[in-house]
């Protein structure tokens, strides 16, 4: 298998993926106040994330607060919460698949076929870690523009999307990019190896030079 760019490219993209999942499951600005109206003087700003909530006050430093209670959340965060947990955990197993199926890693057992089989699993595995990252995000997004728009509640509690957000849209499109890179990889290879190797009992043509004929040949089954 030759060192060929496109893996260097997959992987590099899986890992940026990986970093960006992370960070979009870390960071607590999901949702943010919305200020609503011109002549409106801020005094403090919200900050909304998986794991706790934020409160930047006038002429005060910024003041974070874990959730107390896992079973007082809302259904909607704590399927964000797993969502994204089952994410992170799928982007680090897809790195280490994909790692070990680079030419320049040897691993006891394995061969050109393996390791076009390890990248393949690997891109499929950060396609879907987009999908378990792209859920989430969008169906907090949907939530926060419909409770927006909803005249029924408090102007207070309306808040807008978050840099977060943004973060895992980003890390979505990383992922899908990269894990598309070793599967389209991983299918080159075994067309080429197809055609390297053609399987037994085909027949393949061949031209008879003194005849200038072509005929068809019976393969052999063994092979070096």
């Amino acid at each position: 298998m030759a060192f060929y760019p496109v893996q260097i490219a997959g992987l590099v993209l899986g890992f940026l993926g990986m970093v960006g999942t992370l960070a979009t499951t870390l960071l607590p600005q999901w949702r943010v106040s919305a200020f609503i109206g011109s002549n409106i003087i801020v005094f403090e700003r919200v900050w909304e994330g998986l794991w706790m909530n934020c409160v930047r006050q006038a002429r005060v430093r910024l003041q974070c607060k874990f959730y107390s209670s896992l079973l007082a959340l809302p259904p909607a965060l704590e399927a964000a919460r797993a969502l994204m947990c089952v994410a992170v955990a799928l982007s680090l197993i897809a790195l280490v698949i994909g790692i070990c199926g680079m030419k320049q890693i040897q691993c006891t057992g394995s061969n050109e076929r393996t390791k076009a089989y390890l990248l393949g699993t690997s891109g499929v595995l950060f396609i879907l870690t987009g999908i378990f990252v792209l859920i989430p995000v969008s169906w907090t997004a949907n939530i926060i523009i419909r409770d927006f728009y909803n005249p029924a509640i408090n102007i207070g509690r309306k808040r807008e999307l978050g840099a977060a957000l943004f973060l895992g849209w980003a890390s979505t499109a990383v992922l899908f990019i990269g894990g598309s890179l070793l599967c389209a990889f991983c299918c080159c290879n075994r067309k080429k190896q197809r055609l390297r190797y053609p399987a037994p009992g085909h027949f393949v043509p061949h031209t008879d030079k003194r005849r200038n004929v072509t005929m068809l040949s019976k393969t052999s089954t063994s092979y070096v």
